[in-house]
């Protein structure tokens, strides 16, 4: 394939297919996802690029891998054979920022912390906060449908998409969605690509919903003799009435690594903990004492209630560090992790827990768990000898037999990371049969040649 005819239409220098660059950007943070065979990269520069692209793979039937960050860990913006890579990254501009309308528009390839450190100045926030947000992009957050540790107050990343540009299969530039507060007309196709993993179109350009800087949280830790107890005070919490603005889970091996891995000083005898905070001071005492009560009813061992800025930050930092830290600790163990994203009811978080025991048993693995327990959103991580066939395929069986838990307990294979490589079975598995039908039929009217982002999301539905 001739691809100098593509490059005469880009940006001077943002086709290349120099063989080690182009590998460079030819997978996310997934493992067991194939991502070999990429033909080219394009690092676009323009909306412009990004049509001129995908015309041309459109004519000449490429398939086009888009690609953000690359900070998934679900293999979405991986290579696929005979494909090129279209990265976004490098569209990352605040566009305008509109303090009437309180919104924002913004390139696809800002990273999410980037928006909120420029908003703050404004008195604006911008809530959705995964726990890549000092290094995933907000077009890769609309790609997934990202969460966070916020959302059980605030909603997830579909909660504050206004309207969205997209570059279609074709090359065609469209606009989904309203710039007004209200708007109903016609579909919501805006909700549609919305979590679609750029296998209908690619965002180029997001306007998002804002809100007043969110005050100064209040922080309680509660610390549990097991991981049930404390899963079990969520639910029930919630069941109560309670409205924190962050409701976060940790187990026992999630504690201990964290203190191996930086000095948090959080208590290592503890079986699970619970960070919460609430935002509204006008709330925040009886929230507390509502909490309190429940923590204690469930086999609390301490309850500590800070106001103290530094102290919220401190422990918002160490949840945010896990992901290192559970690198750490693979890297000590054989190298081997897989972190799972299953959400359930919370009220069937407890048994979630028991059957989690239940795997650690039966497999001889860890298998550590931190949640947006708010959400029912639990991310449990496996981890194994890389080096050991035996214990990989245990890992990858265990890995398995989470998602059919979540299944079995009504709940979802992915609440936040999305489907990519790595979970397209197990789409098919979650969607009844009318689902599938409309989700293949959409595929095909708006993606006919089947260019976008082939092998993924939905290969298998």
């Amino acid at each position: 394939m001739d691809l100098q005819t593509l490059a005469a239409q880009l940006t001077d220098g943002a086709l290349t297919t120099d063989p080690d660059v182009v590998a460079a950007h030819s997978k996310d943070e997934a493992l067991f996802c194939p991502h070999d065979g990429a033909i080219a990269l394009v690092r676009a520069k323009t909306v412009e690029d990004v049509q001129a692209t995908v015309r041309f793979a459109h004519e000449h039937r490429i398939p086009v891998v888009p690609q953000g960050a690359r900070s998934g860990i679900s293999g979405g913006a991986n290579a696929t054979e005979g494909s090129i890579l279209l990265s976004v990254a490098g569209m990352k501009d605040v566009l305008e920022v509109n303090t009437s309308e309180r919104t924002v528009r913004v390139q696809p390839g800002i990273i999410n912390q980037d928006l909120k450190d420029h908003l703050r100045p404004f008195g604006l926030s911008y809530p959705p906060d995964p726990g890549s947000v000092g290094i995933s992009s907000i077009g890769g957050n609309i790609a997934t449908k990202a969460g966070g540790l916020c959302c059980v107050k605030y909603g997830v990343t579909r909660d504050f998409v206004r309207s969205i540009d997209v570059v279609l299969a074709d090359g065609t530039l469209t606009t989904f969605g309203p710039q007004t507060a209200k708007g109903v007309a016609g579909l919501d196709m805006r909700g549609l690509f919305i979590g679609s993993e750029g296998t209908l179109g690619i965002v180029v350009e997001a306007t998002l919903r804002l809100i007043p800087l969110i005050p100064d949280p209040v922080t309680a830790v509660a610390v549990f003799p097991d991981e049930r107890s404390g899963l079990q005070t969520v639910a029930d919490f919630m069941a109560a009435g309670g409205q924190p603005s962050l409701f976060e889970f940790l187990d026992r091996a999630s504690i201990q690594m964290l203190n191996a891995y930086g000095d948090f000083g959080l208590d290592a005898d503890a079986g699970s903990m619970l960070l919460v905070q609430f935002d509204q001071p006008a709330e925040a005492a009886d929230m507390l004492a509502s909490f309190q009560t429940v923590a204690e009813a469930a086999g609390a061992l301490d309850v500590a209630v800070s106001d103290d800025p530094a102290d919220s930050a401190a422990l918002v930092a160490a949840r945010r560090s896990i992901q290192p830290a559970y690198e750490k600790f693979a890297h000590a163990h054989g190298g081997g992790q897989l972190l799972d994203d299953v959400c359930v009811p919370r009220a069937a978080m407890p048994e979630f827990c028991d059957r989690l025991d239940a795997l650690r048993d039966s497999t001889g693995l860890t298998i550590a768990l931190v949640a947006h327990a708010g959400d029912g959103n639990t991310h449990p991580s496996v981890f194994f000898d890389a080096q050991d066939e035996q214990q990989t395929a245990t890992a990858e069986q265990a890995f398995e037999e989470i998602m059919q838990i979540g299944l079995d307990l009504g709940g979802t294979i992915t609440g936040e990371h999305g489907v990519g490589y790595l979970k397209r079975s197990w789409l098919a598995k979650e969607l009844d049969e009318g689902s599938r039908w409309a989700q293949r039929a959409v595929k095909e009217a708006l993606d006919p040649r089947g260019i976008l982002n082939p092998g993924k999301m939905l290969a298998d539905i």
